[in-house]
């Protein structure tokens, strides 16, 4: 049988479709953009979401592509041959082009022509039809005219074969089977059970209705068909097993951990389990830290999915006797070796994902020892009293005092036969919250809670800032940290509202302006500005002096500084936007916005990264433009007449009657209620500093202008200089001099190397001499002078290869620090050997401790005047392990 590779796989699917029409969309990001009510793309077909439901694809009607997807709704199954929780989905589409004939006669062409199958050992599964939908008499006839035997297509009911996710596009599907030589397991074999004949190569989905969230369905405006297969079981099966985890996308990672754990894959149950799921969540870990959206572990939503990945790692990684640098060594055999040509990515943004992994990773093993000591007590407690299960309480006790994910408490307690009180911990956790929240000041509140004010009745908050940085008012309103008051006094925080304000609340994505109230010497400092229901703007912040009372008369002042700052970001933003269409074509649309007085941030919906190219043309239109100080005219118009003007809107926003339409020359004009400079020259200069993904078809870029663009360029500057001088060159022939000390550094660390290598073997002398036998199984023990702990590794291997099989042992001593090795063959394991635990007897003779796998360990001790009866004493260990 033919053996293939996962890259030669993907190949062979794109270059299919390719040469019947179809255009390769490539993936986008595994973070949903929440568009479809699910954390994560679950599927190919998610975020081409919009093209089923009619809109036009740029690229066309029928699409291809290879896309990473993430479940973890099975996570309970993780750990068999099968199931992971990332999976790659080789797909192709039809949007209103072909439908349910071509669709089976290609995926017929695919079985056969290309992989080899015959009709007898294909079969199909079609809809059975029910109350929603009719039976698909359609896709059978199709199936049967592609080739498929008619004995070999099964009607299943919608639980097998319909498709779609919680609303949207959705329609019959039909499974196709590859049908084994063995007997049927009773009369209703077929592809519906889970006896093993019939395995499962591809699906095809005949989108012909979309389910909205009432749950209704109607006719889709166009009949689309989504084809899937699973890119890790099709591997599996064509190179003739059903262990995802024997394929090279596992293979090498496995083989590490057999290596470093000293355990084989097959010969365990429960540690081949936690062999799958180590693999598994570090894989999938590696994958979303390293996505365009760079997700990170949190206590919420995705995040919270990945930290309870990386956790459940944790302690699968202990279960096998591995470390955090093993965890971190399997993440880099992911990005390095598996995915480096199929996810370069992962390659660009290796240092971050190894960073953010041994983050979390340290994060959780800081609590874990002392968490499982309290699992374990909780475990006994209930146990020794008869308990069923691990009350709520207890439960979320260890949620929160030691990150115990929910879920790891009820994996762990199912391990030992109990239950636990979910319902309990949930109650538990939502208590604390409510602690939390009543624990707020009555200012923290005001975003919850916009009523707060409605005592006020009719009264509200003119905005004058548009025009005035200064403005006289009176106070209307105030609060302090229990609710409303009559005065603030120095040194209290509150909120104050008054019937005039210029400053700018937050809104629009652009941040709120800071500032102070003022009356006679008494300031009060804002620090946010919020608008709240009624009309009113609220002013939070603290009395730095005097006292404020309602009713006062008092004068408002706006930060010109930071106003001046943040304006300066937001209409750069409306340039960029421009330019962004100028460069990428008129698809481009605003999906988010952020400015501050330190940046922009501008979300935009693209399909790709930009190239560094683009990223410097649209950059260099930006600057042109504010180069050309074009005036910045701000128009207040009906919607109609805004709308004309062909001025842009955000996507989605719901406007009133009147709306301000912000123009830059021709060159800008959009819906924007934000404040901006008059002139596009007061800008100063523009400068992207990154262009990420954000979510599925959503890209962001954040940028600076004018005084940040000059102290980003000082900053340089001065770093260039000062790394020019640590290396005695000037910052013009800086470039030249690293790659000199790059080469330089490299033949010295190689000699280096080379160097240490001699000397350990000089200090060692001929050691075979002193070879022993241990009760059948040759031990070597020998000390080895000024050896650090790699050198002894090293020369470790190369004595055990010598040996040939036996127990090596090793010590050396450098600085007044003791550095044992033990390393075992198979045979002598097979014989009783156990590195780990031949250490641990040994290693206090030297004044230290330590333990590893049964196939190697090393421990650290600071007596070298040990290292002698150290020595003998293996001799008389390894004497009590072999039998």
């Amino acid at each position: 049988m033919r053996q293939y590779t996962s890259n030669e796989l993907r190949k062979i699917w794109k270059d299919f479709y390719i040469e019947r029409g179809h255009v390769d969309v490539g993936a986008v990001s595994l973070v949903s953009d929440g568009s479809t009510g699910v954390l994560f793309n679950v599927a190919g077909m998610q975020p081409l979401m919009p093209y089923l439901l009619g809109e036009k694809h740029p690229l066309g009607t029928r699409l291809c592509n290879i896309q990473g997807c993430v479940r973890t709704n099975d996570i309970d199954s993780v750990g068999d041959k099968s199931h992971g929780t990332f999976f790659e989905m080789m797909g192709s589409w039809s949007l209103g082009d072909y439908f349910k004939e071509d669709r089976c006669k290609w995926s017929y062409e695919l079985l056969t022509e290309v992989f080899g199958f015959d009709a007898d050992h294909l079969a199909a599964t079609v809809f059975a039809g029910d109350e929603n939908a009719p039976r698909d008499e359609e896709g059978a006839a199709c199936r049967i005219k592609s080739g498929f035997k008619k004995e070999n297509i099964y009607y299943l009911p919608a639980e097998d074969n319909w498709w779609g996710l919680e609303y949207g596009p959705c329609g019959p599907d039909s499974e196709m089977f590859y049908i084994a030589d063995v007997p049927d397991c009773g009369p209703n074999c077929g592809p519906g059970c889970s006896c093993g004949k019939y395995t499962e190569l591809g699906n095809d989905v005949f989108m012909q209705y979309e389910k909205h969230k009432d749950g209704k369905l109607t006719p889709l405006k166009q009949k689309n068909v989504d084809t899937g297969w699973g890119l890790e079981r099709n591997l599996a099966f064509l190179n003739g097993t059903k262990d995802v985890y024997k394929t090279d996308l596992y293979l090498p990672v496995i083989n590490y951990i057999e290596k470093e754990s000293g355990y084989d894959y097959d010969n365990d149950d429960k540690l081949s389990r936690s062999m799958r799921i180590l693999a598994d969540h570090l894989r999938t870990s590696v994958m979303l830290i390293g996505d365009e959206a760079k997700l990170l572990p949190s206590n919420a939503g995705a995040g919270y999915v990945l930290r309870r990945l990386i956790r459940r790692a944790v302690r699968h990684s202990r279960t096998l006797g591995l470390k955090k640098n093993n965890m971190l060594d399997i993440a880099c055999i992911f990005i390095d070796d598996i995915y480096a040509e199929s996810y370069p990515l992962l390659v660009t943004n290796r240092d971050f994902i190894i960073k953010e992994l041994d983050k979390e990773i340290v994060r959780f093993e800081s609590t874990l020892e002392n968490g499982m000591k309290e699992f374990k007590k909780i475990l006994d407690d209930k146990k020794n009293s008869g308990a069923a299960g691990i009350d709520g309480d207890n439960a979320f006790y260890l949620y929160d005092t030691f990150g115990f994910p929910i879920e790891l408490t009820v994996e762990m307690a199912g391990e030992e036969g109990l239950s636990v009180d979910e319902e309990g911990f949930n109650k538990a956790m939502d208590a604390a919250k409510q602690k939390a929240r009543d624990s707020r000041s009555f200012s923290a509140k005001l975003s919850a809670d916009s009523d707060v004010f409605e005592s006020l009745g009719d009264k509200i908050t003119e905005f004058v800032g548009y025009k005035k940085l200064e403005s006289d008012a009176m106070i209307i309103g105030i609060a302090g940290d229990e609710g409303m008051a009559n005065v603030l006094n120095t040194g209290d925080e509150g909120t104050v509202v008054t019937d005039v304000t210029p400053m700018y609340a937050t809104m629009g994505g652009q941040c709120a302006d800071h500032g102070t109230i003022e009356k006679g010497d008494a300031v009060f400092a804002v620090e946010d500005v919020m608008k709240l229901k009624g009309g009113r703007v609220a002013h939070i912040g603290k009395v730095v002096k005097g006292s404020f009372e309602s009713g006062d008369k008092v004068t408002v002042k706006v930060d010109k500084v930071r106003r001046s700052s943040i304006c300066k970001n937001h209409s750069s933003t409306h340039l960029l936007q421009s330019a962004l269409k100028e460069v990428l074509g008129d698809d481009v649309h605003q999906a988010g916005s952020y400015q501050d007085a330190e940046k922009t941030r501008f979300d935009f919906a693209h399909d790709r990264a930009m190239t560094k190219e683009e990223i410097d043309k649209v950059e260099a239109i930006v600057n042109n433009k504010i180069a050309e100080d074009m005036e910045v005219v701000t128009q207040v118009l009906s919607i109609e007449d805004a709308k004309k003007t062909g001025a842009t809107a955000l996507f989605g926003e719901k406007y009133g009657d009147t709306v301000r339409v912000v123009g830059m020359g021709d060159f800008s004009k959009e819906f924007c209620g934000g404040t901006h400079v008059a002139h596009t020259g007061q800008i100063g200069s523009f400068k992207i500093m990154s262009e990420s993904g954000v979510a599925a078809g959503v890209r962001r870029i954040e940028a600076i202008t004018a005084d940040n663009v000059r102290e980003y360029y000082k900053k340089l500057e001065n770093e260039l200089e000062e790394a020019a001088g640590i290396v005695k060159t000037t910052p013009v022939n800086l470039l030249e001099k690293l790659s000199g000390m790059m080469k330089e550094i490299k033949e010295l660390s190689s000699e280096i190397e080379s160097l240490k290598a001699k000397a350990a073997q000089g200090a060692l002398g001929d050691v075979m001499d002193s070879v022993k036998d241990v009760n059948g199984v040759k031990l070597l023990a020998a000390k080895v002078p000024g050896t650090d702990m790699n050198a002894l590794r090293d020369l470790g291997d190369q004595l055990k290869t010598k040996l040939g099989e036996g127990v090596v042992v090793l010590a050396g001593d450098t600085d007044g620090k003791v550095n044992l090795v033990v390393m075992a063959t198979d045979e002598a394991r097979k014989k009783g050997a156990h590195a780990g635990n031949l250490i641990k007897e040994i290693a206090s003779l030297v004044g230290g401790g330590g333990g590893g796998r049964p196939n190697m360990a090393q421990a650290g001790g600071k007596n070298p005047a040990g290292i002698d009866a150290c020595l003998e004493k293996a001799v008389e260990v390894l004497e009590g392990q072999i039998h």
